[in-house]
Parts: structure tokens; sequence; C-alpha cells
């Protein structure tokens, strides 16, 4: 991947049409092959997405003695042993967010010491909420700087039986506790702390997923869940479509006056950041004010779309973004202010984007760092649909999660200057 690569998007000449179905759902993929690596026998994962973080997460499961094979573009078929073996070396897991929180708890279950590590990205992602939890557990784990590479030395036993953690805080620490708790040796109980609540829809999708290899996790109050030690059964599960790809595509849609059929149901995602379709199919009427809290993956296209809205629109609720795979409420108004100053401003972990309709059919030529995410990629490319002279640096960075994203919009008729 050369981050010396840059993509000129050519602005669409008609309507884009045509059938566009997105990848599999990063988030599902990553939950059922965890759990299916954990699991004793063959689980076989149709649907699934195949992309930087996915196959980060079944090479650490590989290094940790999970059989992982791939017949085809979009399935693993996993064989577990029911329980994972220390690695022989630090798992190197890119900028895998999620990967590196999972598999960070799923560490605690190792009879042996495991590294969790990344790339000078994930190395600037705070992970000390997630370690603090496990130590109230009783493992051993330590992060120096708060941020990978983490060292665990767990052997699967827990000396409490209950966890609290902020619920204002990344939901992948949670999901990431809720998944490892099933593996110990006695019920535990996690619970959610604090009034600022982050994305509960992916919570829900992790103990859907457990339930699939059969755990037994119950709600046992409105932010607490007891999860018993069932350990994990081998499941054949079908990963749906990710939402937070499809967002890119209804975007094109309504930018365009398009017909752009995803081969789904739009009302058939289970993910949070289905919740943007509705918000979408506003458009140019979108909400003065849209809380980004329970959809944060769907923020970024909001905000791009935003651009071209008739009115002002303020984001809330998506502190959280500073501390993805970049900081991307500075990324966002980077970007934006790029293309017309004044075009978006930061108001404490707010964002407002002021709207200019008028910005159709100009050309205004713009160079959009991505910062090596692949977000920002994805959605700023939405604004060279409208304006001339958008070029997108380091394109190829959507390899992150939708691997053939360009190759998907060209098919809908969209064209590219230079490459290079």
């Amino acid at each position: 991947m050369s981050k010396d690569k840059k993509l000129t998007i050519i602005p669409a000449k008609a309507p884009l049409v045509g059938r566009a179905v997105p990848p599999g759902s990063k988030s599902i993929t990553n939950r059922a092959l965890l759990l299916a690596g954990l699991a004793k026998g063959v689980s076989r994962l149709t649907g699934a997405l195949k992309s930087d973080d996915t196959l980060y997460m079944a090479e650490a499961l590989r290094a940790m003695g999970v059989v992982i094979d791939e017949p085809d573009d979009t399935s693993f078929v996993v064989t577990g042993s029911g329980k994972l073996l220390p690695p022989k070396a630090p798992l190197f897991l890119g900028n895998a967010g999620t990967a590196t929180r999972f598999l960070t708890a799923a560490a605690a279950l190792v009879d042996g010491t495991v590294v969790v590590d990344g790339d000078q990205h994930m190395r600037k992602r705070p992970i000390g909420p997630l370690v603090d939890a496990l130590r109230s557990l009783g493992i051993d784990a330590t992060a120096q700087t708060g941020c990978p590479p983490v060292t665990v030395k767990g052997a699967g036993r827990f000396e409490a039986s209950r966890i609290g953690i902020d619920g204002g805080l990344s939901s992948q620490y949670v999901s990431a506790l809720l998944m490892m708790a099933a593996g110990g040796d006695r019920p535990v109980d996690i619970e959610l702390l604090g009034q600022d609540i982050g994305a509960l829809g992916y919570i829900d999708l992790t103990t859907a997923a457990m339930q699939a290899f059969g755990a037994k996790v119950n709600k046992t109050s409105a932010l607490t869940w007891r999860v018993e030690p069932t350990g994990y059964t081998a499941a054949d599960f079908v990963i749906e479509p990710d939402a937070s790809a499809a967002t890119y595509l209804w975007a094109a849609e309504v930018l365009t006056g398009g017909s752009i059929d995803l081969g789904v149901p739009n009302g058939a995602f289970t993910q949070p950041d289905a919740r943007a379709y509705d918000i979408i199919a506003k458009f140019p009427h979108l909400p003065a004010e849209i809380d980004g809290s329970q959809m944060q993956d769907a923020v970024p296209t909001l905000a791009v779309l935003a651009a071209f809205n008739e009115t002002p629109v303020h984001f809330v609720g998506i502190a959280n973004l500073r501390v993805k795979e970049c900081d991307r409420i500075r990324a966002l108004s980077t970007g934006l202010t790029q293309i017309r100053p004044d075009l978006a401003r930061e108001e404490g972990d707010d964002l407002i984007v002021q709207s200019d309709p008028s910005l159709a059919g100009k050309r205004l030529p713009a160079e959009i760092d991505t910062f090596a995410d692949h977000r920002i990629a994805m959605s700023f490319a939405l604004a060279g649909l409208k304006i001339d002279g958008i070029t997108i640096l380091d394109p190829d960075c959507v390899g992150k999660t939708f691997p053939a994203y360009w190759r998907t919009l060209a098919g809908l008729g969209v064209e590219y200057g230079n490459e290079g």
C-alpha cells in the first residue's frame, strides 16, 4: 500500500445506477472469528469480510493454535480446540481496533503470556480502561503507555465476579469483556457505569453472536449483563453485509439522484450504523442536530453529506471519534475546510458543518489527507461526486474494511482522474 498514491474523483455526470452489494460486516466478522476460535469443533462463517482488519484477526488466531481455512472470498472455516494457546511471538494487529481489544481480553483465557501489539497508529489508541478491567478480575495485564502493546499473563481463572466499566468509553471494551467472560471459571456480571452510555447497539451484536455460539448471557438490568462460564460450541454462522459500508452507497444515491440496489433490504441490517439510512433519506433536509453516539462509524458519511445540505448540521455525541483510526473530528473539519474555508468547525468534541448546496458543480481543487483512515477516504470520495478537483491521498487505506470500494463506485459509473 503506497502512502504516496492519490486518486482524483471525477464528478458524476449522471445519477449512479446499478447493483452494489457491500462486503460483509467487519464488526460481526471479527466477533464470529474470535468466538469460532474459542469454540470446540468446526465453524463455518459465510458472508464474511476479507480485509486488513479481519485478516489480522485470523492470523492472530492461527498463531494461537486455531486452524482457519478460506475456501472462497467470503468464507472462513474455523477449527478450534476449545482453548487458545500462547503464541510464540507478539500478535501484530496493525490498526485493527476490534481485533486488538477483543484479543487483549481473550488473552486472559490463555495459559501463558500474550503480547498484543499494533502499528504506530494503534500504539496511540487508548486501551487502559480495558487493561484496568482485566486487572480488577485478578488478571496480570499491563500497558505501559495506556495504549498497545499490552502484555497479558492469563490462566482462565478470575478472582472476582463483577466488572464495572465506564459506559461512555468504547463499546469494544465491553464487547471484549463479554466474549472473554464465557470462557472463564465463574459467572461474571458486567456493568456499565456513568451517565454517558456509548454505542449499545454494538453490545447487542456481541451478545447475539455469543448466543449463536452457545454462550449463556442475560441482561439483568438496563446496563448489566450476566455471563455464565459455558464456553463456546462450534456453529455455522451467516454474516450480514456491512452497514457502515452501506452508508457510502446510500449517500452516493441521494447525492446523485440515483438508484443503487444493495442486494439486501435497508431494514434487514442489525448493525447500529444502519440508523443512518433514515437520516440520509431526508437529504437535502438533514436534521439540524445529529446525535452520532449510537452510529459512530456513519458520522463521516453524514458529515460530508451535510456539506451539501440546505441548512447547517450540528453533530453531537461523537467524542469517541477522536480515538478511532485517527482523530476523525479533526480530519473531517480539516478536509471540509480545505474544500471551502469555514465549511466546518470543531466546538469542543462536536462538529458543526455549515452546509453550502452551491458547492455542487464547482471546481474546488483539494487534496484530502485521509490520515490513513479508511472512513475518511470513503466519505470524502462522496464530495468528489459533486465537486470538481477532489483528490484522495492514500486511497488504498480503504483496504482496512472495503478493499473493493473504488471498483464498486466505478461499477456504478464513477470515473477517476490521475491515479498514481
